[in-house]
């Protein structure tokens, strides 16, 4: 039970962590960050429930207002924002991350790392994401499409990056994957 929570700890601080990394915000107001990275991150090493529940911690402290989102961002109006649907989004990401690289115990670690990171850290946070920023600033789907792909790229590379860091992660520590055990 204590490791559970203080690797739920310890991933909720990774992500805080990768907000510090130098942020670009475009005209979109949707800021490219590498939390996401870390959202991805929670799924693939902690697995479904350990990985939303570190997303869902870390959500908790931005909204008692711990400038924790790239860019020194905190406290409720982030939720109000162009971003809130990815935030939003963050810990169903992680959860759907985690599900799909459970039950993918028979592929590669790096291959299913990669696939789950796909599957929650882009089309399931994008689904969240183009709502929020489609309610928010009273875009069209198409519109929205458009503005919030030039962002798709970058993500690619997270995945990619997920793989990786899992999968050396499984190599140098097979019981630190939680998704696989």
């Amino acid at each position: 039970m204590e490791r559970n929570v203080a690797l739920i700890a310890v991933f909720a601080a990774l992500i805080a962590a990768l907000g510090l990394m130098p942020t670009l915000m475009l005209a979109t107001g949707v800021p490219i960050t590498a939390q996401s990275l870390g959202v991805m991150l929670c799924g693939t090493v902690l697995g479904a429930r350990r990985g939303s529940l570190a997303v869902l911690l870390f959500l908790a402290l931005v909204a008692l207002g711990l400038p924790l989102l790239a860019g020194g961002r905190g406290g409720l109006g982030v939720f109000a924002g162009p971003t809130v649907g990815f935030i939003v989004g963050f810990p169903i990401a992680a959860f759907a991350t985690g599900f799909v690289m459970e039950q993918t115990r028979r592929m590669p670690v790096g291959l299913a790392a990669g696939i789950a990171a796909a599957i929650g850290g882009i089309f399931v946070l994008y689904l969240f994401g183009v709502l929020g920023f489609m309610m928010v600033l009273n875009k069209g789907m198409s519109e929205t499409l458009a503005i919030l792909g030039v962002y798709i790229p970058g993500d690619i590379i997270k995945v990619v990056l997920a793989g990786l860091i899992t999968a050396g992660l499984a190599k140098a520590r097979p019981a630190s994957v939680l998704s696989r055990s």
